[in-house]
């Protein structure tokens, strides 16, 4: 538990600072992932920020997450270069948040380390098709703006919470888990069977050059760009650029996967999003990204088409947004080779290495707060 200095109850949670976690995560002195980033900034240092949620901060159990290798790649370069320039990384990415958290973790926990860019990658936990389809009926204890970060277990001996954490580490485990429970999946792998329902979109709105000032555009993407402005908006009052990307699914109509080696990835899009076709994925995921490429355009951003660039092979995948540690990697590489082009717009024009004034206020301190209770009942 924290207290937020604003007092809002975002975001829900925080890493322990400075700490290891059983499974693996290491955390420096602000709770971010990765190395120890000092607060005052050093000469000739240039400082990235990724902000986002599961798919930022990456699998607990990887020894490195997509910005960490971003980060070491771009030294490599810099130093090849013989530039002098040294990158930090600021890794603010947690599971299961939005981009209204991603407001308040900006406001309060990155600007004051200055960062020079904030690269934002996104676009699932407020992928929400029951905006669009007023004719399906839902369990009442479903929610609106958060999907689960684990693919769904299998039950029975493989349905433990540790075993599905191990399927993100090992291919070994995927597969005897799929071996345990597949007897339930359709023949070949196929989409699961699903009612019919109606796609209700805005009214007047055009799919394929969505108004992106419209304040009812689907799947949440209203809330996403008014936040997105904050964020932007907020970067510029310290000098540092927003770069967006576009966020890959690995969803398309008629999709054939392995139903014993991507198990996982069939329970994440048939469970998690049951009422929903693959189509219609498909279809929502294409418009977010137009309209982030859109936005982008709009604002003069820098944007990464994550969704272009990256391979569509499920074994790179352990569900529909997630990836396997070589995936991780791949996805680093793409997010390389779109932020080089604008480090070196930056390194060229002299704007980087920026010399950024001593910080006149102290590191943001969120100090952990126990509770503590007894249960008495039987579980």
């Amino acid at each position: 538990m924290y207290d937020p200095p604003s007092g809002e109850a975002r975001p829900p949670y925080r890493f322990l600072p400075n700490a290891t976690t059983p499974i693996g995560l290491v955390t420096n002195d602000y709770g971010f992932r990765g190395p120890p980033v000092p607060f005052a900034r050093q000469p000739r240092t240039v400082r990235i920020a990724f902000i986002g949620a599961s798919t930022t901060v990456g699998n607990h159990y990887f020894p490195y997450s997509y910005p960490e290798f971003v980060g070491n790649w771009l030294n490599m370069w810099a130093a090849s270069r013989k530039l002098g320039v040294t990158f930090e990384i600021l890794n603010a990415g947690r599971e299961s948040i939005t981009s209204s958290d991603n407001v308040v973790i900006v406001r309060d926990e990155v600007l004051p380390l200055r960062p020079d860019m904030l690269v934002y990658y996104e676009g699932a936990n407020q992928f929400d098709l029951r905006t669009m389809t007023p004719d399906v009926s839902y369990s009442a204890g479903a929610t609106s703006d958060h999907c689960p970060a684990r693919p769904v277990g299998g039950g029975g001996a493989a349905g433990g919470t540790w075993w599905t954490d191990l399927q993100y580490d090992s291919a070994l485990v995927r597969r005897v888990h799929a071996l345990f429970s597949a007897r339930s999946l359709p023949e070949g792998g196929g989409e699961f069977a699903k009612k019919d329902y109606t796609l209700a979109w805005p009214k007047g709105l055009d799919p394929r050059d969505p108004d992106i000032t419209r304040p009812d555009l689907p799947v949440h993407l209203t809330t996403i760009l008014h936040d997105l402005d904050t964020i932007r908006a907020a970067g510029d009052s310290v000098g540092a650029e927003l770069v967006l990307a576009s966020f890959f699914w690995l969803v398309k109509d008629g999709m054939q996967l392995d139903p014993i080696r991507h198990r996982s990835i069939l329970d994440h899009i048939n469970q998690n999003y049951g009422p929903f076709y693959y189509r219609d994925m498909e279809r929502l995921a294409a418009f977010q990204n137009r309209v982030f490429a859109k936005y982008a355009r709009a604002h003069d951003l820098p944007f990464i088409d994550v969704a272009r660039q990256m391979p569509f092979d499920p074994d790179l995948f352990v569900d529909a947004i997630h990836n396997s540690y070589a995936g991780e990697r791949l996805r680093a590489w793409v997010f390389l080779q779109g932020l080089v082009p604008a480090v070196e717009r930056h390194l060229k024009s002299g704007a980087w290495p920026r010399n950024v004034e001593a910080a006149k206020t102290p590191a943001p301190v969120f100090k952990p707060r126990p509770l503590t209770f007894t249960c008495t009942g039987r579980s």
